[in-house]
This record gives C-alpha cells, sequence and structure tokens, in this order.
C-alpha cells in the first residue's frame, strides 16, 4: 500500500490523481489532502478518502469547512502555505503529489524531499525556479522524483531503450494550443474564453494560457534541463498538433524513441505512482489504425515569442527563470481579468526578465526575493498598459510598439 499526500487535490491533475486511485484501492491510499479555494470540491474529496490531515487556503475557508465536516474535523485542518507543507511532511506520506499551480508548490515540495519523501512532481515550476537546489536535495535524500507532465513522463519512459550517456536529445512535443493557426495580428483579438479552449487536453486556466502562448513548453524545457541534466540546446521543442507523441529521446545512433497513447493525463499519473510497475487502467485504447496523421513542424517564434524567451532565460541562469515564471503568473491573471491583451502576456514577462537583474540561485531566499520582485516590477507594467483606455476586447485596434527592453531582447 503507498500512502499518498496529494497537493493541489481539487485542480484538475489533483482529480486525476483521485480517479486513478479510485481505481486502485488496495495499492494506494490517500492520507493528505491540499487544496486553494474549492471548500466544496475538498469536502466531497474528505468524505471519499477519510485522509488523516488537509489543508485550504484561508482560514475563514478552514472554518467553513470544519462546520460541514463531521465533529472531531477542527484539529486536522490546517491553513495555508504552512498547511501545505504540514500535508506534505505528514509522517505516514510515503509519496508526495506536488500538482499546486505555480511558484506556491516549492516550498511544500522541496519540504517533502527534506522529509525525504518520494515526490511524483506535476508543479513544474518547483525545477523551473529551484532546478539546481531541488535536484541536489533529491539526490542528498536519497529519495525518488517521477514527472507527471506528460511529456516529462514520455521522456522518462522513452530513456529506458538506451544508457543516459547516449542521449543525443530530448524532442518536447507541444499541441500548438488554439492560436498556432492564428497571424500575429489576429492575436491582439482573442478573448480569455478562446484562450482557454485547449483543442486536446482539459486543463486548468493557468496552464491553458501557458498552454496557447507556448510558455507552458518554456517553462518545459527548463523543467527538462534540470530533471534529465542535459545542456538546453539538447532539447529541442516541435509542435504537434494530434497530441499522440506526448515526447521523443533520440540516441547517438540516430534511432528516437517516443511515447505515445492518448491525451489523458491518467496515463502518465498511474506510471509516476505505480513505478517501475505499469497499472491496468480502464481507459480508451489508442488506435492507430483510426487516427489522424502525425505531423510535426517547428515553433514560431514570432508569433510565440514566451518559447524563445524560456531558451534565453534558461541559458542565462541563476535567478531569472524564477522572474521568468513569477512575471508571467501575474500576466496570465491580468490576462484572465481582461487587463491586458493575449500578445501583452509575453510583453510583461520580457520586460521583467529586462528589468530585473540576474542574481546566482544559491538559496531559497535568493530565489523567492526574485520571485516576489519580479511580480511586483511584472504588476507595475500590466498598470502601465492602461488598459482602460483601449478599445474593448475583440474590437479592431492597432498593434502598440514593443517596450524597449523587449526589443533589445531580440526575441
Amino acid at each position: 500500500m503507498k500512502n499518498i499526500s496529494l497537493l493541489g487535490s481539487t485542480g484538475s491533475i489533483g482529480c486525476n490523481v483521485l480517479e486513478v486511485v479510485r481505481q486502485f484501492p488496495g495499492r494506494f491510499r490517500i492520507v493528505g489532502l491540499a487544496a486553494g479555494s474549492n471548500g466544496k470540491l475538498l469536502r466531497d474529496q474528505i468524505e471519499a478518502f477519510n485522509p488523516e490531515l488537509v489543508a485550504i487556503g484561508e482560514a475563514t475557508l478552514a472554518r467553513d469547512l470544519a462546520q460541514s465536516l463531521p465533529a472531531g474535523w477542527t484539529e486536522k485542518i490546517r491553513v495555508g502555505g504552512e498547511g501545505n507543507v504540514a500535508v506534505a511532511t505528514l509522517a505516514s506520506a510515503d509519496t508526495v503529489v506536488s500538482s499546486i499551480v505555480g511558484a506556491a508548490g516549492l516550498t511544500p515540495t522541496l519540504a517533502a524531499i527534506e522529509a525525504e519523501k518520494n515526490i511524483a512532481l506535476a508543479n513544474k515550476e518547483t525545477l523551473v525556479m529551484a532546478g539546481d537546489l531541488v535536484m541536489a536535495a533529491v539526490k542528498r535524500r536519497k529519495v525518488s522524483l517521477l514527472p507527471i507532465d506528460s511529456e516529462h513522463n514520455a521522456i522518462a519512459q522513452a530513456l529506458g531503450a538506451g544508457r543516459r550517456g547516449d542521449v543525443s536529445k530530448l524532442i518536447l512535443t507541444a499541441s500548438g494550443g488554439p492560436f498556432r493557426e492564428l497571424t500575429v495580428r489576429d492575436l491582439w483579438q482573442v478573448s480569455p474564453e478562446q484562450a482557454l479552449a485547449h483543442p486536446n487536453w482539459s486543463m486548468g486556466k493557468k496552464i491553458s494560457i501557458d498552454s496557447a502562448t507556448l510558455m507552458n513548453k518554456g517553462l518545459e524545457v527548463i523543467e527538462a534541463r534540470w530533471l534529465f541534466d542535459l545542456d538546453v540546446e539538447e532539447i529541442e521543442v516541435l509542435i504537434h498538433p494530434q497530441s499522440i507523441v506526448h515526447s521523443m529521446v533520440e540516441f547517438i545512433d540516430g534511432s528516437v524513441i517516443a511515447q505515445m497513447g492518448i491525451p489523458d493525463m491518467r496515463l502518465p499519473i498511474a506510471y509516476a505512482l505505480s513505478f517501475p510497475e505499469r497499472l491496468r487502467l480502464n481507459l480508451p485504447r489508442l488506435n492507430l489504425a483510426t487516427a489522424r496523421d502525425l505531423s510535426f513542424s517547428r515553433p514560431d517564434f514570432e508569433r510565440f515569442p514566451a518559447l524563445k524567451l524560456a531558451y534565453q532565460v534558461c541559458r542565462r541562469g541563476g535567478t531569472l527563470p524564477a522572474v521568468l515564471n513569477a512575471a508571467n503568473e501575474i500576466a496570465v491573471e491580468a490576462f484572465l481579468n481582461r487587463e491586458i491583451r493575449f500578445p501583452e502576456i509575453a510583453m510583461v514577462v520580457a520586460e521583467t526578465v529586462n528589468r530585473q537583474p540576474r542574481e546566482e540561485a544559491t538559496s531559497i531566499t535568493a530565489i523567492l526575493d526574485a520571485d516576489l520582485s519580479a511580480r511586483m516590477q511584472a504588476q507595475s507594467l500590466v498598470q502601465a498598459l492602461n488598459i482602460k483606455t483601449k478599445q474593448r476586447l475583440g474590437e479592431e485596434a492597432p498593434i502598440p510598439e514593443l517596450p524597449p527592453g523587449q526589443k533589445n531582447l531580440a526575441i
């Protein structure tokens, strides 16, 4: 029996984790749950899985949750970031699934590693922000870290076909999101609702927008650099609209090993939870005889500059990946709130990266300081765009000049 603490239980990944656990009650037990603000869904999860400890984002939500549960639950509820850490380090847990969205996942994930828990990682920001420190902690504590992201999970599987020293490059596939065929001008007119309508995957709001800008793939490049200990130049991205080939590994003899499957997150989740075994999932099978043609193309950096920016930041390293991630979180939220338009997400991120100093990422404190500074800078840039004076979203509007800093970045 594997005892699991699940961080981000009410999100898309978290709900899929619980679906897998439901299918295999004799193999997995949920001992801890941590959620953000969806108290109703967390209550339902508590009733279904009866964990030892839970956490929720705010004290008022914790009080409401306690009132909706049987007597005695008040002592089992923790709040906020400290609550996430408490669930992540729960003594009875041997595995922690880290699926909190964004930078908030870093601290509890690192705490779980230091508490010698094995990690199933769906929070890519943990490695984007602090890859060197996190992987050093994994090695020092002698725990396993297995990726849940479909692309990195696919690479982990494909690497089994050869020796690590014989790897030539990794190939991350990307669907291209809902806007892969739009022109640069058309991108200025897209709405949050359109950006959230991913053609292949059912995901949360943040990752759906990141998929539309291709920032998600940029963050995955940085994550892969640390997860598989390769230089960024050995990581390639290809647009694969069908989302059937989840990623590939090329070896030095020219062989390319691909991992394929239907676009369903329960596949990589089950692999990460059951490794080195595989589970017989109750899912549709990939039927190549009826599948559409499989196509691949290189990403267009002009239309989707966020990916190129991520490569540049990965090369420079230090605290800049944390800056990139923080600015992107602010910009995505602003877009969802209709404060900025779709191309301005990358503009805000690029200008924030330009204005923030590169420091050495030698401690979590340095990384979190860079994160906070970048958020303040990005918020200031969002406000400076003065979206209230622009024409309403969906109406024709001129394309503004890029800020000077972004021009200098040569995206």
